[in-house]
């Protein structure tokens, strides 16, 4: 059997912090990060607001993601062991139908983009409020850094547009608070 669980939500709200562990505790996990499938900077367009749109579905080569996650369904074995995962050795030997597999697909779009909709077993969304994600953001450090006013002129405008459209999706999400998902002071 194979389990596809997305966890999505706002920047900085511990959906990888929250990835990371149910990766060490569930067996024969494998992982999609959406931060991997940015474009490169040169591609990223300026909106009206002045700043590169990182925080759009276009900044993602979202047909490649859609890609890694259709090669996990054709052969999660074979997945897993290319990217540095251990399978648990029943799973050599036991029938293909029988084996527990699971993928956890992490964005911050995912419930946004029409052709991965269906292929969610179970969704959750995590959100922390306005102070907190920005006290979080405020202390990352990305590879293209943040320039000033990016958050409140951007990133949570845009968390907030894409939210709204995710509520209005018709997918059933649970929506967890990440505060007290991980531990107040647990999250990155």
């Amino acid at each position: 059997m194979k389990y596809i669980i997305g966890i999505g939500g706002v920047t900085n709200g511990g959906k990888t912090t929250l990835t990371d562990r149910l990766v060490k505790a569930l067996p024969n996990c494998c992982v999609v990060h959406q931060d991997d499938f940015f474009k490169p900077p040169d591609q990223i367009q300026v909106g009206e607001d002045g700043f590169k749109q990182w925080d759009v579905i276009t900044a993602l080569d979202m047909e490649a993601m859609v890609n890694t996650i259709k090669g996990w369904l054709e052969n999660p074995v074979k997945f897993a062991r290319s990217h540095g995962v251990q399978v648990t050795p029943a799973t050599e030997m036991e029938d293909p139908e029988n084996q527990i597999h699971i993928l956890i697909v992490e964005g911050f779009l995912l419930y946004n983009y029409k052709p991965l909709m269906d292929v969610y077993d179970k969704c959750y969304y995590i959100t922390i409020p306005y102070e907190e994600c920005k006290r979080r953001r405020s202390t990352r450090q990305y590879t293209v850094p943040d320039p000033p006013g990016l958050f409140d002129g951007h990133v949570w405008p845009m968390y907030l547009k894409h939210r709204a459209q995710m509520e209005t999706s018709c997918l059933s999400i649970a929506k967890r608070n990440g505060r007290f998902l991980l531990g107040a002071a647990g999250a990155s």
